[in-house]
Formats: structure tokens, C-alpha cells, sequence
């Protein structure tokens, strides 16, 4: 059955490739996103497509687009390097823009998912991470208008839902690559990718002994489609629970790429986590979802977009 859904930050990476998803399954999308980090490139396939329209709007301000049957909340700033330049935004987004989706759920009895984050677990003590863990975060480090920002809306996701009795589902997403990540945005893939094709030399963070899980975007979306049709409410982790080093990432992309750069090492950011795995149990047993793309195949898969992105 078709239904009527609003995506925020739908021209961004992940907002994009869910309105392709919902669109494919026969819904009408709005789109909501007021470009500060999205990419009308991401969506300009969709312009002839008559279930899609998009809104140009900043969450963070009210705003209503008429009844909706589901929400999905996309929006924010989510690279190093965007949330960084755009902290105070970043944190708007997070508070009254997610306060601001959830009162248009209740209004208009829709469900609702929120995009949160492995950041909410900070630099864990924990490993692999678990839902239940409560994390590590610095509140005032430079990484906090992104990990705080995301924890309270979380803690206003679960509280519509308490309160109000909202449809609400939490998605606590890990490293994510594939086609539409921005080639500039600080991230590990794109960054290997980038410097690869262009000859440079790869940019290691730290010893390279820290380490990620990567997740094949088309993974993340299905994971994600199916928690927006379940019955469960509390955070779920979606992620690809490979552990990889970030050297051994790096070799993955010279191998990939036919590059042979060298690779360099640089100081280590302030509050950079040192380990991130994610404990799919909760996704395996509620979902029954788990990632089929290995990093080396989604890579390969990635490679042709990077190289559009090379100038």
C-alpha cells in the first residue's frame, strides 16, 4: 500500500539512497533539506519522478508539509568536517529540529525514525558495542555538538514515545560508505578513495592500529526500512560488524584502486574513538537483518562514483 513519507536531509549520502528505496517500493517521498551539507546531485534522477517533491527548509524552524504517514528524521550534519564548521547548527538540528519532526508525528498520528549514531557511545569502553551500553562521550570536546546533539535526540525520540505514545524506532548507524558519499567530507573511505585516484599520498589519523566497521550503504538502507516496519522502539544497531584497522583499510583501497600511493601518519584528533564494532544481536534476532556486502565488494562497487568525483 502507498503511503505518504517525509525524509529529512533528503539530499544527502543516506537520506538520498532511503528516498530511492521508498520510492521503489511505490510511496510518495517529501523531502525535506535545507542544503547546508546536502547535494541536489543526489536527487536530480528524481526530477521527473511525480511521487517525489522537495522541500527547501531548516528543520530546526517549524515547518509543515500536510499529513504524512511516516517520518523518517535524516537530518543533520554528520562528517567531521561539516559538524565541525557548523557546530551551533548541528546541535539545532538535533534539539528543535527532532523536536520539531516528533510534533508533526503526534500531529498527524505518523510513525517515526530518528538516524542516531555509534557516536553515542564515544570512545567505549565497551567492545564490540552493545544498545545497552550507555557510552563515553566528552560533553565539551569538539565532537560534542555532534555526539550530544544526537543523544538528546534520543533521549526526545524516547520521550514522545513515553509520553505521547508515538510510533517511534531509534537507529544507532555504523560507518556507512558507498555512491553519493561526499568525496570531501573528512571520512575514511572517501578520503582512501580520493587520495588514491588523485596519486596522493593516504592520510592515516594516529597509528592506524584504530579501528572501524564498514557498512555497504545498500545494507544500511535495508536494515533500516525493516526497523521502520517493526514493533521495537529502543535503539537498534546497524552497522557491518567486520572490524577493520584503518591501515588495513587503507591497503583494502590501494588494492582496490591499483594505487600505489604511500601512506603517511598524522596526529590523532581529540576524542577520535579508538575501536568501533557493533553488536548486531538485537538487529539479527528482531530484524532478522544482518550485512551481505564484504568491505573488498563494496569498494569495487564504489569505485566508479569515486572516479567521477576526481577533478
Amino acid at each position: 500500500m502507498s503511503r505518504k513519507i517525509l525524509v529529512t536531509g533528503a539530499a544527502g549520502f543516506l537520506g538520498s539512497h532511503l528516498c530511492d528505496s521508498l520510492l521503489a517500493a511505490g510511496n510518495c517521498v517529501i523531502g525535506v533539506d535545507n542544503l547546508s551539507t546536502g547535494n541536489l546531485a543526489n536527487l536530480s534522477h528524481l526530477k521527473q519522478e511525480s511521487r517525489f517533491s522537495l522541500l527547501e527548509q531548516d528543520i530546526s524552524k517549524p515547518f509543515d508539509a500536510g499529513k504524512v504517514d511516516f517520518i523518517f528524521n535524516f537530518a543533520s550534519p554528520a562528517s567531521p568536517i561539516d559538524y565541525t564548521r557548523l557546530g551551533p547548527e548541528t546541535l539545532l538540528v538535533g534539539s528543535a529540529g527532532t523536536i520539531n519532526t516528533l510534533d508533526l508525528a503526534r500531529k498527524y498520528g505518523a510513525g517515526y525514525l530518528h538516524a542516531s549514531t555509534s557516536e553515542c557511545y564515544g570512545d567505549p569502553e565497551v567492545h564490540p558495542q552493545v544498545e545497552t551500553y550507555w557510552g563515553r562521550v566528552n560533553p565539551i570536546g569538539p565532537r560534542s555538538v555532534y555526539d550530544e546533539a544526537k543523544r538528546f535526540s534520543e533521549a526526545a525520540v524516547m520521550a514522545y514515545h513515553r509520553y505521547y505514545g508515538v510510533d517511534t524506532h531509534l537507529v544507532r548507524i555504523f560507518n556507512t560508505y558507498g555512491p553519493r558519499l561526499q568525496p570531501n567530507d573528512g571520512r575514511v573511505i572517501s578520503n582512501f578513495m580520493m587520495q588514491a585516484l588523485q596519486g596522493k599520498p593516504l592520510t592515516i589519523y594516529g597509528d592506524g592500529s584504530q579501528t572501524r566497521s564498514f557498512c555497504y550503504v545498500s545494507d544500511l538502507i535495508d536494515g533500516i526500512l525493516r526497523l521502520s516496519h517493526s514493533q521495537e522502539h529502543l535503539p537498534i544497531n546497524i552497522g557491518n560488524p567486520d572490524e577493520w584497522t584503518i591501515l588495513e583499510c587503507a591497503h583494502e583501497v590501494l588494492s582496490v584502486t591499483g594505487a600505489n600511493s604511500e601512506i603517511i601518519l598524522q596526529p590523532l584528533p581529540q576524542d577520535d574513538p579508538t575501536r568501533r564494532r557493533p553488536d548486531i544481536t538485537r538487529a539479527r534476532d528482531l530484524l532478522g537483518w544482518e550485512p551481505k556486502v564484504k568491505l573488498r565488494h563494496g569498494l569495487e562497487k564504489s569505485l566508479e562514483y569515486f572516479k567521477t568525483c576526481v577533478r
